[in-house]
């Protein structure tokens, strides 16, 4: 007896199959390859916000999701009982010129009405950032409260958990008998077949590049710089991430640019210099047309539904892409923000 299929089981899948259970629906989330087998099942897991201006309803959404990211992911972890590696340990970025500067006080003051006293936007002196800072030309940094981390792979499998613990099912094969209310979760291959059935371009794959050091700097925060993200996981193991790449010959080997990619973060935190690779990913990412979640209603199939296109954000928008989706399947509420519907990128 199935209540909920959800074929596909990356973030968007499983995250909508839990949320779809822990309110009393039987749940069975189906992939033809397994648990985040997909980009889902990536090493870096940084949970960012929006800058603070241009406030609008998309970036209230997102707001409000990384707020209740640690209710949501704490109640996984005791539910499953499987660590996430969730941590809202906040991220420091380098200002290296005067318009940055600029920027970055008006962002603070914004911050201050837009985040609601949850967290905190400030520029404050890189001296005064701890040891685990990026180099500044400035001497200012950045430091956000809002900002956590997640260890993708094992947030996956706690999901899948926490869906089995309240008698749901979670399975590896191939999208048949579905039955129920049916979200097809797939990813890159789901875009490509909207394109393909469409016969134009819905959405794309966009390759990523990351590397896992073996540097324990459990408890620091986030870092970017340059375009680099940097991730101490609880585990005692730190993520470097990711090139963002339309065209590619191999979608899951690593090449030279991630190797450029290490370079340029060990000279942005000269700790990493000393410190080993213990791996190298490569996975592609599904970003819809309108490079925002696409939700709803699904395009093709009447009756059933879609949660794709998380692209880089989808680990920090779960929580509310997965209320909003478990709203629409479950009681037929729409919920969905104008700029997230599954419209906006046909």
């Amino acid at each position: 007896m199935v209540d909920v299929t959800v074929v596909g089981a990356g973030i968007y899948g499983l995250a909508t199959g839990w949320a779809c259970a822990r309110r009393g629906a039987r749940v069975r989330v189906i992939d033809r390859t397994g648990i985040a087998a997909g980009c889902s099942g990536g090493i870096v897991g940084m949970l960012s916000p929006h800058a603070p201006e241009r406030w609008n309803a998309i970036k209230e959404f997102q707001f409000q999701s990384l707020i209740g990211a640690e209710a949501f992911w704490r109640e996984v972890e005791v539910i499953s009982g499987l660590p996430t590696g969730f941590g809202r340990v906040g991220r420091l970025q380098p200002i290296n010129t005067e318009r940055a500067l600029i920027l970055a006080e008006e962002r603070s003051v914004n911050a201050a009405t837009f985040w609601q006293g949850k967290a905190v936007w400030e520029v404050i002196d890189a001296a005064d950032a701890g040891d685990w800072c990026p180099a500044s030309t400035s001497g200012k940094v950045i430091r956000e409260t809002l900002s956590a981390r997640v260890h993708p792979r094992r947030a996956c499998h706690a999901l899948a958990g926490a869906i089995r613990a309240r008698g749901g099912v979670v399975e590896t094969g191939e999208a048949e008998n579905l039955v129920g209310k049916v979200v097809w979760a797939t990813g890159v291959a789901g875009l490509q077949g909207l394109n393909d059935a469409l016969g134009r371009q819905v959405g794309n794959g966009v390759k990523g590049q990351a590397a896992l050091f073996g540097l324990d700097a459990r408890g620091a925060p986030l870092s970017s710089a340059d375009g680099v993200l940097v991730v101490p996981h609880a585990d005692g193991t730190l993520a470097v991430g990711s090139t963002s790449e339309r065209e590619y010959a191999s979608p899951d080997a690593t090449d030279g640019l991630l190797e450029e990619l290490i370079a340029q973060a060990c000279d942005v935190f000269p700790l990493l210099a000393g410190a080993p690779v213990i791996e190298r990913w490569a996975g592609v990412r599904p970003r819809a047309k309108s490079r925002a979640p696409m939700l709803g209603n699904h395009p093709l199939r009447d009756g059933e539904f879609i949660a794709n296109g998380g692209f880089k954000i989808g680990f920090g928008m779960a929580p509310g892409v997965s209320e909003v989706m478990a709203d629409l399947v479950l009681e037929g509420k729409d919920q969905i923000p104008e700029g997230f519907r599954a419209e906006a990128s046909l």
